[in-house]
């Protein structure tokens, strides 16, 4: 079951695309303009971003931008009333994949949902090198390099290296750590996430200056360099 995250500050439209999704089975989380938008994408994972180009407070196409700084890879489509070209052409530039213009047909929403989902997939299936400056994860032979020399980690230090470098530049909350890698719900009176990130930091991180795996307070920790 794929998570969309829906941006949309009509509430009319935002309620129909809604059930309209998970009545095709897709979980729906909605955020009516920018701010709370970039608060969802913090604390969850989403599959598909979907964001109307007119927004109260930024509009869609900035939003866009934005989170491509961090995100290059989850596919996202926009919606807007304006059947103009260089709207479209800003919104590809922006970083968008595919754009849709109010008022649509719901069953080709569906369509475009599914093409891009199905292009995702494919590209995640083919991605098993997965690097983030000199740190190097083979998931196909399940090899992890750091400066082209090679860390011994065991199977749940090795997942969780390569969630982080599948989400490089972004917070992961422990909930959601605690989801990926153990398939749980965070328990908050235990620590044991914490137990395992400084696990995997000391084995990625001795005898190196750089420090990659940094602690938000609050929030949970990202994979980034220093600056």
């Amino acid at each position: 079951m794929a998570n969309i995250c829906l941006v949309e500050d009509e509430q009319k439209v935002a309620a129909f695309i809604c059930k309209g999704l998970e009545e095709n089975n897709y979980k729906v989380k909605t955020a009516k303009d920018g701010a709370s938008a970039k608060v969802m994408l913090q604390a969850a994972e989403f599959d598909l971003l979907i964001l109307d180009v007119m927004l109260p407070d930024i509009s869609g196409i900035e939003l866009c931008r934005q989170i491509r700084q961090t995100d290059t890879k989850t596919p996202i489509m926009m919606l807007t009333a304006l059947d103009q070209v260089q709207n479209k052409v800003s919104g590809l530039k922006a970083g968008a994949d595919d754009y849709l213009v109010k008022p649509f047909h719901f069953i080709e929403l569906l369509a475009r949902i599914e093409a891009l989902l199905r292009r995702k997939i494919v590209n995640d299936t083919e991605e098993h090198i997965l690097e983030f400056e000199d740190l190097k994860l083979d998931t196909w032979s399940n090899i992890a390099e750091r400066g082209g020399k090679q860390v011994a980690l065991t199977s749940k230090e090795f997942s969780l290296l390569e969630l982080f470098l599948r989400h490089p530049n972004k917070v992961l909350s422990r909930e959601y750590i605690a989801e990926q890698v153990w398939k749980i719900d965070f328990d908050t009176g235990t620590n044991f996430i914490d137990v395992y990130v400084n696990y995997l930091r000391n084995k990625i991180e001795k005898g190196h200056k750089n420090k990659l795996i940094h602690t938000v307070i609050g929030m949970g920790y990202v994979l980034k360099g220093e600056k």
